[in-house]
């Protein structure tokens, strides 16, 4: 009794103290139950590289299969050959590496009967790692295989786990270089990370702005998640732990990847001399093949954050490009608008000039020649003896008619060329237009008279309006001149002011021959004589109508023309704004 007491308590417990809590996970299959005791027995103290075992157990094949689909993390499989059939080991085998995909596992054959599966053709047909004998198996040849089978699956696990780091660096790589914003890309790196490591983890990207000493200030937070999520906000390193801010000096301080019991920080440093560290609280505890992939991972980063810094300051220089290239767009175009405003100004005064130089040859010469002709008669009148005074008049007289007609058109072609050089300015003031057109009508009334005409203007009431009255009384007195000139001898003009509603018209109606269908398509152009010849044998520059037509103009007016109703004549209307008395105002 005190021998099994020594032999199953006594050193059971204390190795139940001792046993680690970490396990490798071995699952028995046999039909005999005496094989799942004797190898409890045998294995109950195993421990390798810190972890002791689990052992799982199943009596047939069919159970195995259940477990095995179970738990596909199984380290090990010891496995009988013969349970329901003689080969329902075998067929197991089959199940786990090619129903499962299960290649991890190692499986280790134990059968009672050698004979009805050969070693050499069970070895070379399936996929097993070793073929025992059951009496062959003792504990320490079983301690021994089981070793062998338990590294063999651990490097396999450690491949496999390289092989799907890779697999998720390599994905993590390329989903990295096309973010193009180093918070989004810091905030990428920490989920690749967790991704790698296969768990929910706490991280946070830093960058070192001053690296000549340490501080609160000189941490840059460019991403963070979970318990370090609110730095963020504040984008430094002034909130962190006592514990987190040590382990990160500590990689900064040593230059190199530093792994603590909670913290992880990985160093990296760009080839532009900037300092990197990506801080992880893992809740696992890091295998030296997870240390591995994560340095490969952040080894290959700092070429990354590289370009990110150099996309972020490329993205800077095209936003100052493209604006510098709007502004002297701007500028461009504005240079471009005036040059094709002073071209078309040059234009038209070059046609002015052409057309002045043809006006000059032509309407002027023959007024200078009828001066010079009278001051030759006036001449030889002066060397007779004898003065005829009588006569001196007359001539004088004669030569007073074409030197106003000379003078009429020097006015209207200054006053064109103003208009053609954009000199026309408006000086606004209020002033009331009926007396302004009334004024205009006495003024005419001796140019009327000469032709036995009669002018007769009427105002209503007074207009008042805003606008430049020198220049108005230009355009109002061309367009009553013009009614007189081709009016009939000892007709009527008649010119009346009146207001309709917000508008100030004036309507000057002569008794002329009227317009002709051509004469409405040329009435206000530049150097345009109309159809009908004046009655009184005037002279014609073809620009009052022009003149005044842009002076309305300038006013936001309208100038218009038609024959009069039920008779001959034409009647010319001038519109312009006019300043509406506030209690007609509020009478509408």
């Amino acid at each position: 009794m005190n021998d099994e007491d020594l032999v199953v308590f006594a050193e059971e417990g204390e190795s139940e103290a001792e046993r680690p809590t970490r396990t490798w996970k071995i699952a028995v299959i046999d039909d005999d139950p005496a094989v799942h005791d004797g190898t409890r027995f045998a294995l109950y103290d195993y421990a390798l590289a810190g972890q002791g075992l689990e052992i799982l157990s199943a009596h047939s094949a069919a159970e195995g299969r259940e477990l095995i689909r179970a738990h596909p993390d199984l380290a090990v499989i010891l496995l009988d050959v013969v349970m329901e059939t003689e080969t329902a080991g075998l067929d197991l085998v089959g199940f786990v590496r090619r129903e499962l995909r299960n290649e991890l596992v190692r499986i280790i054959l134990r059968t009672g009967q050698p004979g009805q599966a050969p070693e050499r053709r069970v070895i070379v047909d399936y996929d097993i790692n070793d073929y025992k004998a059951k009496t062959e198996l003792t504990a320490d040849k079983l301690f021994t295989a089981l070793t062998s089978a338990i590294r063999a699956h651990q490097q396999l696990l450690r491949m496999e786990e390289t092989r799907r780091g890779l697999e998720i660096i390599i994905d993590a790589a390329t989903a990295l270089f096309d973010t193009r914003s180093m918070q989004r890309f810091a905030e990428g790196v920490l989920t690749q990370v967790a991704s790698l490591l296969e768990v929910d983890c706490a991280g946070m990207l830093v960058i070192r702005d001053r690296p000549e000493g340490p501080g609160d200030g000189d941490l840059a937070v460019i991403a963070g998640s979970g318990v370090f999520s609110a730095l963020t906000v504040t984008g430094t390193g002034g909130g962190l732990d006592r514990d987190t801010r040590s382990a990160i000096d500590a990689a900064f301080a040593e230059r190199h990847h530093c792994f603590f019991d909670r913290l992880s920080v990985l160093y990296i440093r760009t080839t532009s001399g900037r300092e990197i560290a990506v801080v992880l609280d893992v809740a696992k505890h890091l295998s030296p093949t997870d240390r591995a992939l994560v340095e490969v991972f952040c080894g290959k980063l700092s070429v990354a954050f590289e370009n990110v810094r150099l996309f972020e300051q490329l993205q800077v220089a095209n936003l100052e490009l493209e604006g510098r290239v709007e502004a002297r767009t701007r500028e461009l175009s504005e240079a471009a608008r005036r040059l094709a405003e002073q071209r078309e100004i040059l234009r038209r005064a070059n046609e002015f000039k052409i057309e002045l130089l043809g006006m000059v040859a032509h309407d002027l010469k023959n007024p200078i020649a009828a001066i010079l002709g009278r001051a030759e008669i006036l001449g030889e009148l002066l060397d007779k003896p004898g003065i005829d005074t009588v006569r001196l008049k007359t001539e004088v007289g004669k030569i007073r008619a074409p030197a106003e007609a000379m003078n009429r058109m020097i006015g209207d072609l200054v006053g064109q060329a103003a208009t053609d050089a954009l000199e026309i300015t408006i000086r606004k003031v209020r002033f009331d237009l009926a007396d302004l057109v009334l004024d205009v009508v006495d003024h005419l009334r001796p140019l009327a008279a000469r032709k036995s005409q009669t002018l007769i203007g009427r105002a209503d009431t007074s207009v008042s309006i805003v606008g430049d009255p020198d220049r108005l009384r230009d355009a109002v007195e061309n367009v009553v001149s013009n009614a007189v000139k081709y009016g009939p001898i000892g007709g009527t003009t008649e010119v009346v002011v009146r207001s309709v509603a917000d508008r100030a018209v004036v309507t000057v109606a002569d008794q002329g021959p009227g317009l002709s269908p051509e004469d409405f398509g040329r009435l206000f152009g530049r150097f345009q004589r109309l159809s009908a010849q004046p009655t009184g044998g005037e002279g014609s520059t073809g620009l009052g109508l022009s003149i005044a037509h842009e002076i309305v103009r300038l006013h936001d007016g309208h100038i218009g023309a038609l024959n009069a109703e039920g008779g001959a004549g034409a009647v010319f209307e001038i519109i312009l704004p006019a300043i509406v008395p506030a209690a007609v105002e509020e009478g509408r």
